[in-house]
């Protein structure tokens, strides 16, 4: 015969799946997507946690030369949190080598690493990202826009043949609907290399030109 605090265990397990003791220690786990990141990738990762208290577990990043991000505080709202990085890795900020991700939590400290590694992925600066947007507002000029570009952007990525002057930086023509292609990069619909690829596409042609160069033409 069954007893009933056996009937009880397998209803516990049948409703939840789990069985939490209540002298469980507390636990923190950190689960990373994946533990080789190149440039242009974002940081994926969630902290798994055994119990929800209301408070911040506090984060840092350091690489494998002893640098160290500020504490950045992260609600822990559930069971499993994901994390996931506003912004990706870019190469004149993040050498590649190892990382480390600590987490501190229920009075626990626990580490996780990951490795960036340098690749052929390249990608727009995200500072970038304000100049395009002030462009599209009417705030900044064409020349202004393809100036930042030539300023920020790797070369390898874009090529801007101009030489810009106070004389000449406000004369450059850039088609009205490019804003349509801006917006939808600004938005993350369209990628940084299709983006700077219409550019390209558009400078090699003298479709994005100053007036002068066209007056030749003619």
């Amino acid at each position: 015969m069954i007893s009933k605090k056996i009937i009880f265990f397998i209803i516990l397990i049948g409703s939840t799946g789990v069985v939490a003791s209540a002298n469980a220690e507390p636990t923190v786990t950190i689960i990373m997507e994946k533990t080789t990141y190149t440039y242009c990738e974002k940081l994926v990762y969630s902290i798994k946690v055994s119990e929800i208290t209301g408070d911040h577990a506090i984060i840092h990043i350091r690489d494998g030369e002893g640098g160290k991000s500020s504490a950045i505080p992260i609600p822990i709202e559930k069971l499993s949190n994901p994390i996931p990085s506003l912004h990706a890795f870019e190469k004149d900020i993040f050498p590649v080598g190892k990382y480390f991700i600590d987490v501190q939590y229920l009075g626990i400290e626990t580490t996780t690493e990951f490795n960036l590694i340098d690749s052929d992925n390249m990608c727009i600066s995200e500072a970038m990202q304000p100049v395009v947007v002030r462009w599209i507002n009417g705030e900044f000029t064409d020349g202004m826009l393809i100036s930042g570009f030539q300023n920020i952007v790797d070369k390898k990525l874009i090529y801007i043949p101009f030489e810009f002057t106070e004389k000449n930086i406000d004369k450059l023509n850039i088609p009205e609907w490019v804003k349509s292609v801006a917006k939808g990069w600004v938005m993350g619909i369209i990628s940084d290399p299709m983006f700077v690829q219409n550019l390209q596409y558009l400078i090699d042609e003298k479709i994005i030109s100053f007036p002068i160069d066209r007056e030749n033409e003619i």
